[in-house]
């Protein structure tokens, strides 16, 4: 009999492929595009396609070997005997699968092999459900091609295809009726046929893939095969590992490249910010004045904007007082805190490329703060930036104000990438915060008592997991062993491991009433007398799909899933409480959502409370995480003179 077009593994992984795709047009955390649609449909099916042809192959073979030592009817050829086989082991992994993801229940606070013990137990369940539906499927057509005589032309045809819509045409029906218009995402309105739509374009671009790919291999095992008789199948399984290894050399290629144009670009000077900004732009308190230790060429892009945006504490009197032919807003400690500054700010940033290694970059941060007497502020505010190394300017702002400038705040950058591109830097970041501050807290702790100045933690997106890294193993022990008085982490990541130990499982290393989690301030005013206690804050939105992305989502559906979860909750200016209450965890799937979730999170926008903009929240956790000294009035003023930092930077800089 000829050779089927796509192999039998690889059309049950069409069958399954296509099953998936409905649950991909669920709602999420964020509206979505069609090409953020495209993106969770095609890596959604695309995983369950080839997790299925693994299983299934594996199926295949087992069958194919057993074909031989059982005693079945001699009148069978092999491709009927093997089949036979196959089938039987198809119904067996039914209730075998069924039985052994039963026995492996869920739990809170599962280890990934839990979580993927289960899954895999599902997948061969699954699996060998598709594969008899198959195997029933393709004896029908190879019986209607003997009766049509069509020399089994009809039965090489891959009948997954057809079977796949089935599939697909019946889950899109049952979801339209278990899920309400409102609850799915249709960017473009196409009501109940988007589903079958994408579907059907799904298994039919995969169908043609796994076609031209098993005609590539086969091809390259013949040639092999007539140079060298070796066996034609070890050709061609040698074919797929050279088309492999070039497929990865090239991909590896490109992102080096990639990796180096994004580098050099954010190291580039803005407009009006090249070598004639320092000491225009920048007082002697701050990194890369012509007074500093540090270079100005040497802090990047987000270093150089991060020290020349830093509060002054009087009126201009002289300076520029526009760029870019935008006039540089009258901000000052004096007229916003309708008081005198008590000190410059300072602030110390050293650039990734100040210094080659860490154990230098900590040593010339230690003497920028000799330089500036940092030592005698009454505030030392630790900042671990983001991947480029951007720090909040409204988190910034808002602690020079409420100290009258009486505060240094020391950044290291550890990446010059952006915060998804730089997580193979958290370690780094982890070990060059740890030596910093423990060269600090040494410095602090030889001070007089009444000397000694308050230390605080800051981080955002990626700076709160790699300054949370630091205390990684120790719980709420660990920042206080580092002489850390408080801490504010907005939008911290799923994977962060400190965030995990402090909110997860009772340990004895945390004191779970120095913590604390909340979407918005009205939150945290909600926890009465007890958040008078609290040290470390960590502010995460509830639609932030940074704070909740994570790759056990793979494996394991998240507590913030669970079925008896809070309603979505408007707050007037913050960000919405809750998650829509039709987003349920589907293996694979969910993961990609929050993949684009994460993505789109990150997208610019309005000044607002939303996803992972955290801008308008902190004023009001910067006075009273940090505890520093502020009437409502000022409050006020201040926020109003963020959001106009704001706009300024936005306008000079974008």
């Amino acid at each position: 009999m000829a050779t089927e077009i796509v192999g039998r593994a690889q059309q049950v992984g069409l069958v399954m492929a296509a099953s998936a795709v409905p649950g991909t047009f669920e709602r999420s955390l964020s509206d979505r595009t069609w090409i953020d649609q495209g993106l969770i449909t095609g890596l959604a099916t695309g995983t369950h396609f080839l997790l299925s042809v693994m299983t299934q192959d594996a199926i295949d073979t087992a069958g194919v070997a057993l074909s031989t030592a059982l005693p079945l009817p001699t009148r069978w050829s092999d491709t009927q005997r093997a089949d036979a086989v196959t089938l039987a082991l198809d119904l067996a992994a039914i209730p075998l699968g069924l039985a052994a993801f039963r026995l492996v229940k869920r739990e809170e606070h599962e280890t990934w092999r839990r979580g993927i013990a289960r899954q895999s137990a599902w997948r061969l369940w699954v699996t060998g459900l598709g594969g008899a539906i198959l195997v029933g499927s393709t004896v029908a057509a190879r019986v209607v091609d003997q009766r049509l005589g069509a020399n089994g032309k009809l039965a090489r045809l891959p009948v997954a295809i057809p079977v796949a819509i089935g599939v697909d045409l019946a889950l899109e029906r049952l979801s339209q009726r278990a899920w309400p218009a409102e609850h799915r995402t249709d960017p473009a309105g196409h009501g109940p046929l988007l589903g079958l739509a994408a579907g059907t374009g799904v298994v039919l671009v995969l169908a043609g893939g796994t076609a031209a790919e098993s005609w590539v291999a086969r091809q390259l095992g013949s040639i092999g095969y007539r140079v060298l008789p070796i066996s034609e199948d070890l050709w061609r399984r040698a074919g797929h590992v050279v088309a492999l290894g070039a497929a990865a050399a090239v991909t590896s290629m490109l992102w080096n490249r990639a990796m180096g144009g994004i580098e050099s670009g954010t190291s580039q000077y803005d407009e009006g910010m090249d070598e004639s900004a320092p000491g225009l732009w920048t007082t002697p308190m701050v990194s890369g004045h012509p007074e500093s230790l540090v270079p100005w060429a040497s802090m990047g892009r987000e270093g150089r904007r991060h020290v020349a945006t830093s509060v002054r504490p009087a009126p201009f009197e002289d300076g520029p007082t526009e760029l870019h032919g935008v006039p540089r807003p009258e901000l000052s400690i004096r007229t916003v805190m309708e008081e005198d500054a008590r000190a410059v700010p300072i602030s110390v940033f050293v650039g990734l490329d100040t210094a080659p290694t860490a154990t230098e970059r900590v040593d010339l941060a230690l003497a920028e703060m000799d330089r500036t007497d940092a030592w005698s502020r009454s505030l030392i505010m630790l900042i671990s930036p983001t991947g480029t190394g951007y720090v909040n300017y409204v988190a910034m702002a808002a602690a020079q104000y409420m100290t009258r400038g009486d505060m240094a705040s020391i950044t290291l950058q550890y990446s010059k990438r952006p915060s998804p591109l730089s997580l193979g830097k958290i370690g780094d970041a982890r070990e060059q915060n740890r030596l910093l501050w423990l060269r600090i807290l040494e410095r602090v702790r030889a001070m007089a008592p009444e000397d000694r100045p308050r230390v605080v933690v800051f981080g955002e997106s990626l700076g709160a997991h790699t300054s949370q890294a630091a205390f990684q193993g120790w719980g709420t022990l660990g920042p206080e062993a580092l002489g850390i008085d408080r801490a504010l982490w907005i939008g911290t990541p799923a994977a962060s491991k400190w965030r995990r130990e402090v909110t997860g499982a009772d340990r004895p290393d945390v004191d779970r009433a120095l913590v604390c989690e909340v979407n918005d301030y009205e939150e945290f005013r909600a926890l009465g007398d007890a958040r008078d206690k609290v040290r470390y804050c960590l502010l995460s939105h509830d639609n932030d799909g940074v704070t909740k992305f994570a790759p056990n989502l793979l494996a394991h559906r998240p507590s913030w899933l669970n079925p008896g979860r809070p309603a979505i909750e408007e707050v007037p200016e913050r960000s919405p409480r809750g998650v829509p209450a039709s987003m349920r965890w589907r293996s694979g799937t969910t993961f990609f959502q929050l993949l684009i979730d994460m993505k789109n999170a990150q997208i610019p926008g309005a000044y607002r409370a939303w996803a992972h903009d955290y801008r308008p929240d902190l004023p009001e956790f910067i006075r009273d995480i940090f505890g520093l000294e502020c009437s409502d009035e000022q409050l006020e003023r201040i926020k109003v003179a963020c959001e106009q930092r704001e706009e300024f930077r936005e306008a000079v800089f974008s």
